[in-house]
């Protein structure tokens, strides 16, 4: 694990279990089957476990987004949103069981610019114009896809995907020539992001990617 970006915000981590709070109060209200209290020994079991995953979740963020790529203010988003989408990833009662996949989880669904790292599962989407003259591809595209186990089909892998779904092997990086009709012709695969982007500059010297790229980049 790189080190962190940033130190863990106070604020952040308030944010997110407060957000946490209210969500499974609301869900709580809406289904009279959900007992808070008796699901974690007491409401103050509730509390630190909530405190536990702010804790976590901020951690995690520092380690791998790219902050200086949000445009919104950080707390906020978390008060906002952490809340609802973290109950898209576990029900209210089985909270306790949150870990670090379920951070890349929330990170994906929240949309923010995860940092392309060789231990995450991140999609990548990017688009870069060949410098080349005279080249039959106009540009290159790099682009996480991933084989299904059972069968022989491959598919873009999203941030609308689950990162962690048992059909689907570990995201890939596939290299496409694209013409200037916009179609493109794959022309090779790579484990990572760093040796996917070596063969592209190799192909089409003086092409500029991103360094250290996010989820968001491309277009």
């Amino acid at each position: 694990m790189s080190e962190p970006s940033q130190l863990p915000d106070p604020a952040a981590v308030f944010a997110c279990a407060l957000s946490l709070w209210d969500s499974c109060q609301r869900a709580a209200a809406n289904d009279a089957g959900l007992n808070l209290s008796d699901s974690y020994q007491k409401i103050d079991h509730l509390m630190r476990v909530l405190m536990s995953i702010g804790n976590r979740f901020e951690t995690w963020s520092c380690e791998n987004v790219a902050f200086e790529a949000l445009v919104e203010v950080w707390p906020y988003v978390l008060k906002d949103r952490f809340g609802e989408t973290c109950l898209r990833v576990l029900l209210p009662s089985s909270l306790d069981q949150f870990d670090d996949d379920d951070c890349l989880r929330i990170a994906l669904l929240l949309r923010l610019p995860v940092r392309v790292r060789d231990h995450l599962r991140v999609p990548v989407d990017i688009v870069a114009d060949n410098p080349v003259s005279g080249s039959p591809f106009h540009a290159f595209r790099i682009l996480t896809v991933r084989d299904r186990l059972e069968e022989d089909d491959t598919e873009p892998f999203t941030s609308d995907d689950e990162p962690f779904d048992e059909e689907w092997g570990i995201p890939y990086f596939a290299l496409y020539g694209v013409g200037a009709d916009g179609l493109r012709e794959h022309i090779a695969d790579r484990r990572t992001y760093a040796e996917a982007a070596d063969l592209v500059q190799k192909l089409a010297p003086g092409l500029r990617l991103p360094v250290g790229p996010n989820s968001l980049a491309g277009r």
